[in-house]
């Protein structure tokens, strides 16, 4: 831990999605520390060890892929948590992984608040977090069970619904635009279009009846969940 706070390092090569994960980890809580090959991540992993709960490990990087890091920490008898993050989805790579010690294991694109669902499950398993329902408003969030609650009544939420509810609780008053939310919500590697939040938004909306107006459209730049 880093400052009381659960300490997470993201290993990945593209700057962008460890940009973005690093950011929405701090905006969940965690501190964040990071790596952008399989060979830095090891010196990084080494100097602070201590520090470190929690690691988020892409399985194609440079120099020293996700593979090569994960059975080095596991050989070396560290049982630090370790999630894959990757691109490949076949069977036999996630066999793989779990073979070496992995303790998941994420295909992108995936949403933040899926990794964030993730690492509280695996974190949970490890002792070091116990689950917590996030409320904001009289709107309460169990990101483990999946469900959500608006003052004692469980709502019926799509997955991208509930997702996308998550991420505006988790960062009440804070502007985001279509783009971001995308990026956020469904995963930089989506092919859809603003559209595409604007009709959740209007879903959703509908299903929080008089507390639609939480979500707050903000003219010519997207929009912010206020109480």
């Amino acid at each position: 831990m880093v400052n009381g706070k659960i300490c997470i390092m993201v290993v990945d090569d593209d700057t962008r999605m460890v940009r973005g994960i690093s950011d929405s980890l701090r905006f969940a809580g965690y501190e964040v520390m990071s790596a952008g090959n399989g060979e830095e991540a090891l010196e990084v992993f080494y100097e602070q060890v201590d520090k470190i709960d929690l690691i988020l490990l892409d399985v194609m990087m440079p120099v020293r892929d996700g593979y090569y890091v994960l059975s080095t920490i596991r050989d070396e008898r560290h049982m630090t948590p370790i999630i894959m993050l990757t691109a490949k989805d076949e069977e036999y790579d996630q066999l793989r992984g779990f073979r070496l010690g992995a303790d998941d294991y994420i295909g992108k694109p995936f949403s933040i608040s899926l990794l964030l669902a993730r690492i509280e499950a695996v974190m949970k398993r490890s002792g070091k977090l116990v689950a917590e329902d996030l409320v904001v408003g009289g709107i309460a969030i169990n990101i483990s069970k999946r469900s959500c609650v608006n003052d004692g009544t469980t709502m019926e939420l799509t997955k991208r619904e509930f997702e996308l509810l998550y991420f505006f609780l988790l960062h009440p008053s804070l502007i985001f635009t279509r783009e971001h939310l995308l990026n956020q919500v469904w995963g930089y590697d989506f092919e859809g279009d603003s559209r595409t939040v604007d009709t959740h938004i209007k879903q959703l909306r509908i299903k929080l009846g008089e507390k639609s107006t939480y979500i707050k459209t903000v003219h010519r730049v997207g929009y912010k969940f206020e109480v």
